[in-house]
């Protein structure tokens, strides 16, 4: 409290402020401290600096032309520290703010772009996929706004899923992918060490990785780790491991694995647990664009799957 009240008093203000008209002041003083003129009849002098033999440096007064640059440039300084924001919490005569500047480029690219996304938003994601240019929208949204997390092809990151196959954690259908890309998700995997013990963490492990088919499973302990998951796991995984879309629990009998399926890292995820958060875009992009970019994802998995059908 005492902190903030610090950070918030008039103080800072002021002393921006006088930091920066100190400056420009300041800099005016050594323009003409420096530009000394000579006095009437007096011969410029040496100042003692002197280059191949007999080139040297004389005390003459800068240009006139040069000088008034630099007073040019001051008094362009002082006109728009008045009309713009840049004295402590002054807002310029002006009243320009960043946000304001957002919301009229926002506000003109919606009136320049608007219509092209509307003429869409009423059209069903099925019928979209085979639009090819409500899917190159949909891509220049993905490509500006998702690559960062699921990477330039979709393929995903540790932590990010891929949305090329056919592996749902919320459910492929268009509209729970369209939901997702507007409300956002919120995974949560509980820590169970503390509750199962660290031997228990490793039975679990073997056991999920019996579910998958990996052949490195110790059976003894999957079968240990058989009864710790019905009791723990089987809420949120199923009791046959298969997931829960409602929840977003992950399907377990696959070999598909957003932490990565090495021993160490199932241990790591069964025992500390995970958190991952897909943010909200629908305020942010708005219905329309929200429903392009869902109909690009949900392609990139309908692709796939007319792939394997053939």
């Amino acid at each position: 409290m005492f902190e903030n009240t610090i950070f918030f008093s008039s103080f800072w203000d002021w002393f921006i402020i006088a930091l920066t008209l100190g400056g420009i002041v300041g800099v005016i003083w050594l323009i003409i401290w420096v530009n000394k003129r000579p006095a009437k009849g007096e011969k410029v002098q040496p100042m003692g600096h002197t280059w191949d033999g007999d080139l040297q440096e004389l005390n003459n007064p800068l240009p006139m032309w040069w000088l008034n640059m630099f007073y040019i440039t001051i008094m362009f300084g002082l006109v728009y520290l008045v009309l713009y924001p840049g004295l402590g919490s002054y807002k310029g005569l002006l009243g320009w703010t960043q946000v304001g500047q957002y919301e009229q480029e926002i506000d003109a690219a919606n009136t320049a772009y608007g219509p092209m996304y509307d003429k869409y938003k009423a059209l069903p994601l099925a019928a979209l996929v085979k639009d090819k240019d409500a899917v190159q929208i949909g891509q220049r949204l993905f490509m500006t706004y998702c690559t960062v997390c699921h990477g330039s092809d979709a393929g995903g990151n540790t932590g990010f899923p891929n949305l090329r196959d056919h592996d749902w954690l919320y459910g492929g259908e268009p509209e729970m992918i369209e939901t997702s890309i507007k409300a956002g998700r919120q995974g949560m995997m509980p820590a169970w060490e503390a509750a199962i013990g660290k031997e228990g963490v490793k039975n679990v492990t073997q056991y999920v990785l019996s579910l998958s088919g990996r052949a490195e499973a110790n059976p003894a302990a999957a079968e240990k780790g058989k009864t710790v998951f019905a009791t723990t796991c089987a809420a949120c995984h199923g009791p046959d491991g298969k997931g829960m879309a409602a929840l977003g629990a992950p399907n377990l009998t696959d070999k598909i694995w957003l932490y990565g399926g090495s021993v160490e890292s199932i241990e790591k995820t069964v025992a500390e647990g995970r958190q991952g958060k897909m943010p909200a875009h629908g305020d942010f992009l708005g219905d329309a664009k929200v429903h392009l970019l869902a109909a690009y994802v949900y392609s990139l998995s309908a692709k796939t799957e007319d792939t394997a059908k053939k």
